[in-house]
């Protein structure tokens, strides 16, 4: 018995129909990826302003042992003299840093380094005070 060609059963799918299925997955890829990309940016955000606070923390401590603050990060019980990466990890997204303020204080920065850069916050600080900043609106 022979099926004539309106009763054959196709299988499989045509060009155009997989081209669409194309289509829609890139449309889909092209507006999560960067949506994706801003979440991964905003996640390490945390690294910095945690290193930030326990800086601080570890000026304060300093402070009340020696009447006066330090720029040295030795001092403060880290293990490198120079700016302290963040996570401490050969991949990491911040360098952490302390300067003198006047005569009397501080500001520590967690600057940003490699994708983290392309970050609308950009850098973080926060004085002897307690005041922070960072480069962006609602960053901290």
């Amino acid at each position: 018995m022979k099926i004539s060609g309106n009763q054959a059963k196709k299988y499989g799918y045509t060009l155009l129909e997989l081209m669409i299925a194309v289509a829609i997955i890139g449309i889909l890829a092209a507006i999560a990826y960067p949506s994706y990309v801003n979440q991964i940016l905003k996640s390490q955000r945390t690294s910095a302003k945690t290193a930030l606070l326990d800086l601080a923390s570890r000026e304060a401590k300093y402070y009340s042992l020696n009447n006066a603050y330090t720029t040295s990060m030795s001092n403060l019980g880290y293990a490198n003299a120079g700016p302290i990466p963040v996570p401490d990890s050969a991949s990491h997204y911040y360098d952490l840093s302390v300067a003198a303020e006047n005569t009397t204080g501080y500001v520590a920065t967690a600057s940003p380094t490699g994708n983290q850069a392309a970050d609308s916050c950009g850098s973080y600080t926060i004085d002897y005070l307690g005041v922070k900043a960072a480069g962006g609106n609602n960053c901290w």
